[in-house]
């Protein structure tokens, strides 16, 4: 549990570095704040830290596995006798291959996790609205609240508040189910409704165009720029930027849990990449599918001026592209749930076998190694 305490902190201190836009008194105490605590956190488990790491590069031999099973079955297939079970068996080194079994096998482990990365792709693109068509909408809107023009990253901030305020109560449920009795819900659970966020969201953007569009239009200067904007009050988009931030509350954490967890020590660095580069890909993706639809529908779904297209097509293509997604990846997570299960309960279990190893020296220090039965039957309830 400790690993996912980290993980919601961590993801809570960059969300509340990154209101800093707007909190301007703010912009030094908070990086402050944020680097003196990381430091407390290392200095505490420096003890714990690998000095000497492991000589050789598991990234290496990660794309050496799949180019020498690349190479195995493209050119010597038909020379090899025997099938596998898997195609990345062809780099064992019984199978005329170049590396030991414990490799592949680690390597087919975290294979098991790509279809976790792929889904990301689409939901990163959900996310990314919140900087460009989230955005167009926010500054061709009504900003002033009493006669006061607020700025456009007010809406930022209100997306944020979600991760700011879940990640504690969602650490607090964590502390609360670390009773043996109690199983964790599944990190694979959070990422599903997360993903359900997200769609909803997009869903309620277009809702939202299409009620701004209805709204008569006014004059508002911004960065000494007059737009003609819609009288509608930004706040009527709160709803939609808010179920993003819970989406991110929701879903970062717990990809970041899985692919830690449920992949092999020497892998688990090689696991946040591809985790990482997921979600720059799906950077990638929400870019290119504006690319395209802006061109495949001559700028009606995606317009230079909102006023004179129909954005909300656009979200509603989104919405309904993010919705298929939540459905591939809630089909495929049971998967991901029963193997995180299985591997807290390994954890708890080992916990419960360390301090009985601990018990069992403090006996034979005391010279009351009398008691050997009872520690024998607790062996065997373990």
């Amino acid at each position: 549990m400790l690993q996912l305490f980290t993980i919601h902190r961590f993801y809570w201190l960059v969300n509340l570095n990154s209101t800093q836009s707007v909190a301007k008194n703010l912009c030094f105490l908070i990086p402050f704040t944020s680097v003196l605590l990381a430091v407390i956190a290392i200095h505490m488990v420096r003890n714990k830290l690998t000095f000497c790491p492991k000589k050789g590069s598991s990234l290496l031999t990660t794309l050496g596995v799949f180019l020498s099973s690349l190479k195995m079955c493209c050119l010597h297939y038909r020379h090899l006798s025997g099938d596998v079970a898997n195609w990345l068996d062809r780099a064992k080194e019984n199978n005329e291959g170049c590396y030991s079994e414990t490799s592949v096998e680690n390597v087919k482990i975290l294979v098991k996790l790509f279809p976790l990365f792929g889904l990301q792709l689409l939901y990163q693109a959900c996310i990314t609205q919140i900087p460009s068509g989230y955005y167009l909408q926010t500054i061709h809107s009504n900003l002033k609240l009493n006669g006061f023009l607020l700025p456009v990253a007010v809406m930022k901030v209100i997306s944020i508040l979600p991760v700011l305020i879940l990640a504690p109560l969602l650490e607090l449920l964590n502390t609360c189910y670390q009773s043996p009795k109690k199983i964790l819900p599944s990190p694979a659970t959070f990422i599903t409704m997360g993903h359900a966020c997200a769609a909803l969201s997009a869903l309620l953007a277009g809702i939202s165009e299409i009620h701004r569009k209805n709204y008569p239009q006014v004059e508002q200067t911004l960065s000494g720029k007059v737009l003609h904007v819609s009288s509608m009050t930004c706040f009527q988009l709160t709803p939609q930027y808010i179920l993003l931030g819970v989406a991110e509350a929701f879903v970062t954490p717990a990809c970041f849990l899985i692919s830690f967890c449920l992949t092999p020590s020497n892998l688990r660095g090689v696991s946040l990449h591809f985790l990482t580069l997921s979600y720059g890909g799906g950077c990638f993706l929400g870019a290119f599918l504006i690319h395209i639809l802006y061109f495949v529908s001559g700028g009606n779904f995606y317009p230079n001026n909102l006023s004179s297209g129909n954005m909300e097509r656009f979200f509603f293509t989104l919405a309904t592209l993010m919705a298929i997604n939540t459905l591939v990846f809630w089909r495929i997570s049971q998967r991901y749930g029963s193997s995180f299960e299985y591997e807290i309960k390994m954890k708890r279990h080992s916990h419960l076998y360390e301090k009985l190893l601990q018990y069992k020296n403090c006996l034979r220090f005391y010279d009351t190694l009398d008691r050997s039965d009872t520690l024998t039957s607790m062996e065997t309830v373990l």
